[in-house]
């Protein structure tokens, strides 16, 4: 079956009672077993039978399902938030002496996991520039575990050679481990990129509108201990999985994935060409450009879509501040691939936080504006972004 049909139609991994055809919410914390063994094969991993809700379930398990047909994954495990996936996979790779070789260019909460909070348990942060192999080949050591980035950096809207990164991390026998938030896994495919555990914010596209928080890692099966670790420790140890409700969110918002998000990105692009014309812009920023300087390599690593966030920089902080307070339309709100558009100041809010110096390291500039753009008429957006820039 072709992608969009396996969103839609994936089995149920057991018969429902009354027949549904949409899988049921099981809001129960604990299961009734037939018997001590049953119960003793369950717990130890045995069977698939679910134990209890926090770290099995049958709603998660059937969105991890889909998930799991619709990439080709070994494993794909269903988690609280895209940080939790972020840190629960950093936690089950790193150990005490290891570094991450990463970039400044991450998303702020990611960037301050990776150099502060893993650093008080000992694991240091490598940081380099990831578009100069040259230099990644360098801050790749002995105690490297791992080479980690965003596909399209937030907001910086850098992207890596995926094939080159994946080169050096597999020549040093480490995962390459890729944030693909940014477009939906049901448009590339990462593995065939080189990429050994996908990490994906399933708050965004996925969850229909943002309707609710949660998180996916996908596990392609090349770190044969990641896998196991994941289910066994981390699972079991931090309390991450996510919620039953929150699955079946997911699990609907992923059979209208492909028709919202094609509205989506072509909308960004209209958009994005058309507010290059707008006096008061000084810089449109989207891969999908052709003169964009990541276009072409966007364009072979995640085909001909470009995702949905745009950035675009006026004359400075006060034209940004007074843009988003004369906004009619578009909300001004943080979250990505809402069905309705977004604006948001990243360096007031997101990384507001960070010192002057640390941003200015992190290329977040006083001058963007990042746009997370929705469903409505492209006119009526532009309209709206015209008369708050008047």
């Amino acid at each position: 079956m072709k992608r969009q049909t396996l969103a839609i139609h994936t089995r149920f991994q057991s018969k429902d009672a009354y027949n549904a055809i949409s899988m049921p919410v099981y809001h129960t914390a604990a299961y009734e077993f037939d018997n001590a063994a049953d119960m003793a094969d369950a717990f130890c991993g045995r069977t698939t039978a679910p134990d209890y809700s926090r770290v099995t379930n049958p709603t998660v398990t059937y969105f991890e399902n889909k998930v799991k047909a619709l990439t080709g994954a070994a494993e794909v495990i269903a988690v609280s938030s895209g940080m939790a996936a972020i840190s629960n996979t950093l936690l089950c790779i790193a150990s005490m002496g290891t570094n991450i070789v990463a970039s400044r260019h991450v998303f702020g909460n990611t960037f301050a996991l990776i150099s502060g909070t893993l650093s008080r348990f000992g694991v240091k942060a490598h940081l380099c520039d990831l578009t100069d192999y040259e230099a990644v080949a360098r801050a790749v050591d002995e105690e490297s575990c791992c080479i980690y980035l965003e596909i399209i950096t937030n907001p910086q809207m850098e992207v890596a050679d995926l094939r080159q990164l994946a080169r050096i991390a597999h020549e040093h026998h480490i995962p390459l481990i890729a944030d693909t938030t940014l477009i939906p896994f049901t448009e590339f495919d990462a593995h065939a990129l080189g990429v050994d555990i996908e990490i994906v914010s399933s708050t965004k596209y996925l969850s229909g509108g943002a309707t609710s928080i949660g998180g996916l890692i996908i596990d392609y099966g090349t770190c044969p201990v990641f896998g196991k670790r994941m289910r066994t420790e981390m699972l079991l140890n931090l309390g991450a999985y996510m919620t039953p409700h929150v699955a079946y969110m997911h699990t609907l918002g992923l059979e209208t994935l492909d028709a919202r998000y094609r509205i989506q990105a072509a909308n960004a692009l209209e958009l994005a060409r058309k507010m290059r014309s707008l006096p008061g812009i000084c810089r449109v920023n989207y891969v999908g450009l052709e003169d964009n300087p990541y276009h072409r390599l966007a364009r072979e690593q995640f085909g001909p879509t470009a995702g949905a966030m745009v950035t675009i920089d006026l004359a400075d902080r006060d034209a940004c501040f007074r843009f988003i307070d004369h906004l009619q339309l578009i909300v001004r709100a943080t979250n990505l691939f809402d069905n309705k558009t977004l604006a948001i100041h990243p360096a007031s809010t997101i990384f507001g936080p960070f010192t002057d110096s640390q941003r200015e390291s992190m290329d977040v500039l006083d001058t963007t504006i990042r746009l997370s753009i929705g469903l409505e008429d492209v006119d009526d957006l532009l309209e709206d972004i015209r008369q708050a820039l008047g």
